[in-house]
């Protein structure tokens, strides 16, 4: 009953918040910060809010960041979509302060570079001149301050300060804030976890330099940008996990994440004017804990075919993760951006160096151990 009254808490908090804001705020914002980090979480379709216990926690869910049982852990992850057209970039850390607290920082890029800038390819005397092409990056950027707290043995509490800045070359930026609070319910066998994303709506303030563009955009009859505030609005995950033990050798975890997003209607399984609803699943397979067979889908939506019919079509993911030791591990997955899209699967490789296990066992409860 405690956990379904936080459940509907939550979700009360929400919808009150997001009623009066939805109305100025875009269909959609930061959509990079949805992509996903760690070869581990995508290649299991991204359903990690209650399964993660390392440093990519931070991101996912950082309560989870209390299941890290060394002093030191760095991760790494490059991806490449679009053809290779646009790379995506992870760097994380995490320590303990002491045996209740930790603390991490992560770095998130997602940008395309080399875009080439074609206002000057004509000279004065309207002759074409290549060299008069220059090249501009977009980029997105996150930075993740992260901190988590041992509540009790079976509850655990942690929270993002995050501050995001987006550039388009020197034709426009942005500058945001915003907060992510999540928990973790350890209940032997199984784990209930929640993340609450931009639990008070992030907000970015774009400046643009419109004297660049104002030329060019009146010659082809497109608005004059102007500044302005755009809101993220909350979104809700729940998650569950469940460990199951087939022999000595061999162990089996399967996690489903239901997301709850407040910005209209989303093509998703469940979709109104004010939540739709939105499911992840993941499995994973450990043998002797040194090599981990994972799968996982998500991003399931309702299509209109050519001949006006529908079908469902979803994001399937698969991966590969190897433990050569207790302080170094590397992970490999395929999955795509979107279920529908039509860019190839990408390659996701991340790796993860843990240094000076702790003294002390920090992971109390039978729900963290391996």
């Amino acid at each position: 009953m405690f956990i379904f009254r936080v459940f509907i808490s939550i979700l009360f908090f929400i919808l009150s918040f997001t009623l009066s804001a939805q109305t100025i705020a875009p269909k959609y914002s930061n959509e990079f910060m949805n992509i996903g980090i760690g070869a581990r979480a995508l290649a299991m379709g991204g359903a990690q809010v209650s399964s993660v216990k390392d440093v990519t926690a931070a991101y996912w869910n950082p309560a989870g960041l209390l299941g890290i049982k060394h002093q030191h852990e760095f991760s790494l992850m490059h991806a490449e979509y679009f053809a290779g057209i646009a790379k995506f970039d992870y760097l994380g850390y995490s320590t303990s302060i002491d045996a209740d607290n930790q603390v991490g920082v992560s770095l998130i890029r997602f940008g395309v570079d080399d875009i080439p800038d074609t206002r000057f390819l004509y000279d004065a005397n309207g002759t074409l001149n290549y060299n008069n092409i220059q090249f501009f990056n977009a980029a997105d950027y996150a930075l993740l301050l992260s901190y988590a707290r041992d509540v009790s043995d079976i509850f655990k509490f942690g929270g993002n300060a995050k501050i995001i800045h987006r550039n388009v070359g020197k034709f426009a930026q942005a500058w945001g804030f915003g907060l992510d609070f999540g928990g973790i319910f350890l209940l032997e066998q199984w784990r209930l976890g929640f993340m609450l994303r931009d639990v008070t709506s992030t907000f970015n303030a774009w400046f643009h330099n419109a004297e660049m563009v104002r030329d060019i955009y009146a010659q082809t009859n497109n608005v004059i940008p102007v500044n302005s505030i755009e809101l993220t609005l909350p979104r809700a995950i729940f998650s569950v996990t469940r460990d199951v033990v087939i022999s000595e050798d061999i162990k089996v975890q399967g996690v489903l994440d239901l997301d709850f997003t407040f910005d209209g209607k989303r093509n998703t399984i469940i979709r109104t004017n004010l939540v739709s609803f939105d499911p992840r699943l993941g499995i994973e397979a450990a043998y002797k804990n040194l090599v981990f067979f994972r799968a996982g889908g998500s991003n399931v939506q309702k299509i209109k075919d050519f001949d006006n019919t529908y079908y469902m079509a979803w994001k399937p993911s698969f991966g590969v993760g190897v433990f050569f030791n207790e302080k170094f591990n590397i992970d490999y997955a395929l999955t795509d951006i979107g279920g529908v899209s039509q860019t190839p699967y990408s390659h996701v490789i991340s790796v993860k160096v843990s240094l000076k296990e702790n003294d002390t066992k920090f992971r109390i409860n039978k729900g963290w151990e391996d």
